[in-house]
């Protein structure tokens, strides 16, 4: 590789930190910026890699086909190409075939990615292979997808690799919420909460603190569910996930009226998610009818 593809090369981070994934068009408009200001002594590699990360923006924007096309390109010239970008490019197929409802397609993808980044010593796009592949699994797969993430995150030296515990934690924590072990979910639940707090994102810990006070509603502790949840409701009025706690928590404690507010804003803000109003309209249908006026009002 020569020393003028290796600047860019380097710059895995600073593509990483292109990325705003509560807007992906507007990620997607960066990294077409990106793409197009490098100099035509770039090498294939550079290239390449800001291409995966193009198509994962346009994947996550439901463009599927253009997102395949954009893979495409990077395929053709895959022997040209690094290590690691090879990894990114199976990773970001996989997710496309993944978000397209095609698991099955993707699950060799992300098995082919683990592999091959654990090979090439690149910690970071492990764990990211294996926390997809905990995505197509289920059951008791998914948690030991999950743990070998953790694991790795943990042990390795990458910074990048160390910030996947939160997500990690998080995950693990929704399977034993899944399996009903409500206590072990707030353990780890806590657990995420704690490393957020270390990786200073505010949206992160305000989703790790969420994780707590849902699991709280689980162990049947409603008074500190509710407090933990109007505390967020005070820093996060755009949030339709407080609200819609906010109104399930009301709800069960007989406080009806109080509680419709809240579900009709949650079902105002949770309906502007593409992939929730494709993927849980029942949950939607829900939250309308609890949040209309009551036939008397």
């Amino acid at each position: 590789m020569s020393d003028n593809e290796m600047g860019p090369m380097r710059s895995m981070g600073v593509l990483d930190d292109l990325w705003d994934y509560d807007d992906p068009a507007k990620s997607e408009a960066r990294f077409r910026l990106w793409i197009a200001d490098l100099p035509p002594s770039v090498g294939d590699s550079a290239r390449a890699e800001a291409q995966t990360q193009l198509a994962r923006s346009q994947g996550l924007q439901r463009h599927f086909a253009e997102a395949h096309a954009t893979l495409d390109s990077v395929e053709s010239r895959l022997a040209e190409i690094s290590e690691r970008v090879q990894v990114r490019y199976l990773l970001e197929r996989g997710r496309v075939f993944n978000s397209s409802r095609a698991p099955d397609q993707a699950r060799p993808l992300f098995l082919a990615a683990w592999e091959q980044a654990r090979a090439a010593g690149e910690d970071a796009l492990a764990v990211d292979a294996a926390h997809m592949l905990a995505i197509v699994a289920s059951g008791e797969e998914t948690l030991t997808w999950n743990q070998r993430a953790l694991d790795l995150a943990q042990s390795s030296p990458e910074p990048r690799a160390q910030r996947w515990q939160g997500s990690l934690y998080n995950n693990i924590g929704w399977s034993y919420f899944d399996a009903g072990r409500y206590a072990d979910a707030l353990v780890l639940f806590e657990r995420a909460l704690e490393r957020r707090r270390m990786d200073g994102k505010e949206k992160e810990i305000v989703i790790a603190q969420w994780c707590i006070g849902r699991t709280l509603r689980a162990l049947g502790r409603l008074d500190e569910a509710l407090a933990l949840q109007q505390s967020l409701l005070a820093t996060t009025l755009e949030d339709g996930y407080v609200s819609e706690e906010l109104g399930e928590l009301l709800l069960t404690l007989g406080r009806t009226g109080e509680a419709r507010p809240h579900f009709r804003r949650a079902a105002d803000l949770l309906s502007r998610d593409i992939w929730l109003a494709e993927q849980e309209p029942e949950r939607l249908a829900r939250l309308r009818q609890l949040g209309a006026a009551a036939p008397d009002a």
